[in-house]
């Protein structure tokens, strides 16, 4: 408990950007911890960067004897060792840049893919109530932008932060050595630079974090015209979604704006800062106590050293921004990887079930706030069975199939399978032995012959694809597809009519061949040819397993084992269809309604 509400507290923080340096440590330090894999060429990286440092500070230096040697001694040997000298400074310089620059570049685009694909898998991993209070678009925008945004962090904030903070020290150590009290002058203004940084930090990171929510907002804006494309061709809605995303864009450019003003603000102010300096110390160069200690060489290898400075000092101001954005980015990310995936507890293995199914004093509320939407359930559904849910809409018949494999956990009561609570079982093995068909059928833009063996541990045979297909009756269409199985058929099956999507689960669930069936109301939205094809299907698929059907059309359900009738969460009667009609109750009076339309 404690744990969750440090890190409530840190988010709150965040986005108020009232976060301290420490706090913003340990984000940045769960950044670095996917460096680890990396460490060797993370060190090799350091390295070169401490040389490169090193070699600014010694382009400085070299500029001492290159006055006081070479224009005012005129000291022949100075002639010829100071240009010398000068290349292989630059050479190194050149050569360790280079090599710190790539090599750290390389680990970033490996933290980063690692990263995003621990994102999504943590996706993968995640419970269903997860998705349900979630934004699609936003997801989308932590797994793409946010993630990317990650990289400042992981590669080129390094660089600056490592070669330039090792530049600074390295001038900085040489222009006391040069001359103390002139470096303590330079120095005096550390107090303005340190506030106008802090000043940084504060904006950049509260922008930042606006910034991602506006590209989370946009992307769902997105994502929702261009899936309800033709809802929104016919009810007219282009200017609606238009205007829509003209809020959201405007917003997005103007925070832009607002990091660039704020950017833009902080280099000047640091480099006025800097000049200030500079100027004071022109102005006492040239009193005779300076000139008694410091020869001409010195002090233009002292001027040099402040000049030297100014582009480090410059950097760090820039790449504050991107780690501030990096910081905010990664603090959405890791609120992610921090939730708590799926329970999965169970120890039991499970290769094939019988399919006995019981639900024992079962009640389930999404939110309970708004009350339990089932209610003390009670049903034992035998092996082979076929089971038909019905009722009004809203009275708790998919709810109740989706607790089968666990998609949700009951708030009181168990269900049990072949005797045993489903949490027993390890999760991966309770699913495996649960087939899906419903109303909305899920396919993948991938080929024909993939939608019907999605999931499956080793790819199937020729045969068992047609032999799947033919049980569903959908060879045929697919076979005049113009690659037949190795079709691709679009986002979610864009390029077949309903009762071939319809089609094509059936046969993925026959390849699955597990010994239990959930059927959501799989032929509701079919016109009367293409629901006998999928009803003759279905018989074909429930042969041998227990089956749960959730049913609108009463006429489909007819020939059902048991029918159970659910209204607000709890099961009103059950028995065969006959048995029901004869009692007169509430599915009596559904079917009359039904018969009268």
């Amino acid at each position: 408990m404690g744990k969750a509400t440090d890190k409530a507290t840190l988010k709150n923080k965040i986005e108020q950007g009232q976060v301290t340096a420490g706090q913003s440590f340990i984000i940045y330090k769960r950044i670095l911890t996917f460096l680890a894999p990396y460490w060797r060429l993370g060190l090799l990286a350091v390295a070169a960067m401490i040389l490169a440092a090193a070699m600014q500070a010694a382009f400085a230096w070299i500029v001492q004897p290159l006055v006081d040697g070479t224009f005012i001694e005129q000291d022949p040997a100075a002639r010829i060792w100071v240009p010398f000298g000068l290349v292989v400074i630059f050479f190194f310089h050149g050569l360790t840049s280079f090599g710190s620059e790539y090599t750290v570049a390389w680990v970033g685009r490996n933290v980063v893919k690692d990263i995003r694909q621990a994102v999504f898998e943590k996706y993968l991993r995640l419970p269903v109530a997860f998705f349900d209070r979630s934004s699609p678009g936003m997801l989308l925008a932590k797994l793409t932008y946010n993630v990317t945004q990650i990289q400042s962090a992981a590669s080129n904030a390094i660089v600056v932060l490592i070669r330039d903070t090792f530049t600074i020290i390295f001038l900085v150590g040489y222009m006391f050595w040069l001359s103390g009290w002139l470096a303590l002058v330079f120095f005096g203004l550390g107090p303005v630079l340190a506030s106008i940084v802090n000043w940084a930090n504060h904006r950049f990171r509260k922008v930042a974090r606006k910034l991602q929510t506006s590209v989370g907002n946009f992307a769902q804006i997105a994502e929702d015209s261009i899936r309800g494309q033709a809802e929104v061709k016919i009810f007219g809605a282009d200017r609606y979604e238009a205007d829509r995303f003209e809020h959201i864009n405007e917003k997005h450019r103007k925070q832009q704006m607002r990091h660039t003003m704020i950017k833009a603000m902080s280099q000047p102010l640091m480099q006025m800062a800097a000049v200030v300096s500079l100027a004071i110390i022109l102005f006492l160069a040239t009193s005779d106590r300076v000139m008694e200690t410091v020869t001409p060489g010195g002090l233009m290898s002292f001027i040099t050293a402040m000049l030297l400075l100014m582009p480090p000092l410059k950097r760090i101001v820039n790449v504050n921004a991107e780690i501030q954005k990096a910081l905010a980015a990664g603090e959405s990310v890791f609120e992610v990887l921090d939730e708590p995936p799926e329970p999965d507890f169970g120890t039991t293995a499970l290769e094939r079930a019988k399919g006995e199914i019981e639900y024992r004093g079962l009640s389930f509320a999404y939110k309970p706030e708004d009350g339990p939407v089932l209610r003390d359930i009670n049903l034992r559904i035998e092996p082979g069975q076929t089971v038909a849910l019905v009722g009004r809409s809203g009275s708790g018949k998919t709810t109740l199939a989706s607790l089968l494999p666990r998609f949700y956990e009951p708030t009181s009561g168990e269900i049990r399978l072949d005797g045993l609570p489903v949490t027993d079982y390890r999760l991966n093995d309770l699913r495996r032995q649960i087939a899906l068909v419903g109303q909305q059928v899920v396919l993948f833009n991938d080929t024909v012959a993939n939608n019907i063996a999605y999931g499956l541990p080793h790819p199937p045979t020729r045969e068992q694809l047609l032999e799947a297909s033919e049980a569903a009756n959908a060879r045929d269409f697919i076979e005049r597809l113009p690659q037949g199985f190795e079709t691709t058929i679009g986002e979610n099956g864009v390029m077949l009519s309903g009762g071939q999507r319809q089609r094509v689960a059936i046969a993925r669930a026959l390849l699955k061949d597990a010994p239990i069936l959930v059927l959501d109301e799989a032929t509701s939205a079919l016109d009367s040819e293409s629901e006998q094809l999928i009803q003759d299907a279905l018989e074909h698929l429930m042969e041998g397993r227990t089956t749960l059907v959730i049913a609108h059309r009463l006429s489909t359900i007819e020939d059902a084992d048991r029918i159970v009738v659910l209204d607000q969460g709890a099961i009103l009667e059950t028995g065969t269809h006959s048995e029901l009609l004869a009692r007169g109750g509430t599915y009596a009076t559904l079917h009359r309604s039904q018969f009268a339309e």
